[in-house]
């Protein structure tokens, strides 16, 4: 079943409402998912900064001296701002992966969810609205964002089996369906050394297209080259430092639908996700095509679309 959202802003007015407006509409899919949910949010970089968002099963324990530990081992700045289970940790961008291994080493319990200069990940079991209020998602901005919703069919309801999903730096996965070559896949992406966490399928597919883009695709093509190198049926929401993009398997048997404005783009797997949107009465409404690779930037053009072969 499952549920996806997405919202990429183009009008820099909308980002104070960002967290507001992909809660809504997180919040509409919970029929599609109760199990769990999450929610990427795309924020301001700031010049020469990383952050890790990490989570704990005790963060009143893990995350108490958790700053403190981490100033005596990581150079430069170090800051922790703490939410529910969850704690984003800001740092120099070269102490990232020293921080990893701090962490690994010092609080080994500690997971984490998402690394890079602008995305931060929450999520969690529980109800959709109940995720969102524990980590306050509604007062965050940014200025792009992805979500999901989770009914597990295939393995148990824990946070690290919700979605998104962040195998490389800014990057994450959201994932509606099956895929069948996830075992094989897996094991070829370990050997070549991308890091993989869980069993989950869709870590797979968004380590797929981490390892495309890191010898040289862009997103658009990595998008393209899952349709032939993936097995199965998927809806993919993929978010990156600069924008989003949106693939559908060459039979498309999961539910989506996308709208256009000259101030956002916005995906949900069904319409009433979208219904609230401000402007959704004119907006350019439509089903993704099969086999067809979307993808939006912030630093190209607006909009681009390519049919694959």
């Amino acid at each position: 079943m499952c549920g996806i959202v997405g919202l990429f802003l183009k009008d820099a007015a909308l980002e104070p409402q960002l967290g507001d407006m992909l809660t809504d509409m997180l919040i509409t899919m919970t029929d599609r998912g109760p199990d769990s949910a999450g929610i990427a949010i795309y924020s301001e970089e700031i010049e020469g900064c990383a952050k890790l968002t990490v989570q704990s099963n005790a963060p009143d324990e893990d995350f108490a001296e958790l700053e403190k530990d981490l100033r005596k081992r990581v150079e430069g700045k170090v800051s922790l701002a703490v939410t529910d289970t969850h704690a984003v940790i800001s740092l120099q961008a070269g102490q990232v992966s020293v921080a990893r291994e701090v962490l690994a080493d010092i609080r080994p319990n500690v997971r984490i969810m998402s690394h890079g200069t602008t995305l931060e990940i929450y999520k969690e079991v529980g109800l959709p609205k109940d995720v969102a209020s524990r980590f306050d998602i509604r007062q965050m901005s940014g200025t792009h964002g992805i979500g999901h919703t989770r009914m597990a069919t295939e393995s148990a309801v824990t946070t690290m089996g919700a979605h998104p999903f962040n195998t490389g730096v800014d990057q994450c996965l959201v994932h509606n369906g099956s895929l069948s070559n996830h075992n094989s896949l897996r094991r070829k992406l370990r050997r070549l050394g991308v890091h993989i966490e869980t069993e989950n399928d869709t870590e797979v597919g968004a380590a797929y297209l981490t390892w495309k883009m890191q010898t040289g695709s862009t997103l658009g093509e990595a998008l393209t080259s899952s349709l032939d190198d993936l097995d199965g049926f998927f809806t993919f929401v993929v978010g990156t430092k600069d924008g989003f993009g949106v693939v559908r398997d060459p039979i498309a048997c999961k539910p989506a639908v996308m709208a256009e404005t000259d101030q956002y783009v916005a995906f949900g797997s069904e319409y009433r996700a979208l219904v609230n949107l401000p402007g959704i009465e004119t907006a350019k409404v439509w089903e993704p095509e099969p086999a067809t690779v979307y993808f939006w930037s912030h630093n190209a053009a607006p909009t681009a679309q390519e049919k694959a072969a």
